[in-house]
């Protein structure tokens, strides 16, 4: 609040006020009015200790970086060192044309996307909407049940063979993974167990999370998915989809801002 200083000279004695009717001494219209000038007036309050105006000098906190994005993701996985002993096909059939990359901080490779249906009956997964279905996962949540491919994001891993084995990068059941495909990310977990010899694969949840059509007969995409895999990582309980979220983000940003 401000307060009234003395005039110019430092020396200046307020006029007595005049009392009021009820013989109080509260100040005439004159003093009120003075008053009154001095909040609205040019004086300046005295200075205080709640720091530096935002348009100070003094030093800012450091902008809070943004979401990771797509591009980032992709811009970091761009070239490819192989870790597999070979390729994978996407389909059975195909041409064996998918190598599985490796960093230091992940694992990773570009291919299509299946749909895993597996796990826990839904109404969009089941024995009537899967030809393919079965009602088990490789992993399991925290209380001995499948997965749900309806609920929970998660990515299909090759089974361990001589081309690649998983299990010796740093990879398991519950392991964080960021998939990409065009301009969005979506964060999940290594969820389930596919063909030795094929890649690119994940559940129902995770194609619907980034626009891909989830239909197990008809979905999916023939190319432009991009998996990463962060090693040592892990979600518990493996279910739990904001946990991988969290961690995922997390996990993308030390990702894309290592010098590796």
């Amino acid at each position: 609040m401000l307060t009234r200083g003395a005039g110019p000279g430092g020396s200046a004695t307020p006029a007595p006020a005049t009392p009021g009717p009820d013989g109080s001494g509260t100040a005439t219209p004159d003093a009120a009015a003075s008053d009154a000038a001095t909040t609205t007036g040019s004086a300046t309050p005295a200075p205080t200790d709640a720091g530096p105006s935002p348009s100070g000098s003094g030093p800012s906190a450091p902008a809070t970086p943004g979401p990771v994005t797509a591009a980032d993701l992709l811009a970091r996985v761009s070239g490819c060192t192989p870790v597999s002993q070979g390729r994978y096909r996407k389909d059975r059939g195909r041409a064996a044309t998918v190598p599985v990359c490796g960093t230091r901080e992940a694992v990773y490779w570009k291919a299509d996307m299946d749909i895993d249906c597996d796990g826990r009956p839904g109404r969009h997964c089941n024995a009537a909407t899967d030809p393919h279905f079965s009602s088990s996962t490789a992993f399991a949540q925290s209380d001995g049940r499948a997965l749900s491919s309806e609920k929970l994001p998660y990515v299909v891993v090759p089974a361990p063979s001589s081309l690649w084995d998983y299990r010796e990068h740093g990879v398991r059941g519950g392991s964080v993974a960021a998939v990409v495909y065009r301009d969005r990310v979506s964060y999940a977990v290594v969820g389930d167990t596919g063909p030795a010899d094929i890649i690119g694969e994940a559940s129902y949840a995770a194609a619907k999370s980034l626009g891909i059509d989830p239909d197990p007969r008809s979905g999916g995409t023939p190319s432009g998915v991009t998996y990463i895999v962060f090693k040592d990582s892990r979600v518990t309980p493996l279910e739990d989809r904001e946990a991988a979220e969290t961690q995922g983000e997390k996990l993308a940003r030390e990702f894309v801002d290592s010098a590796d």
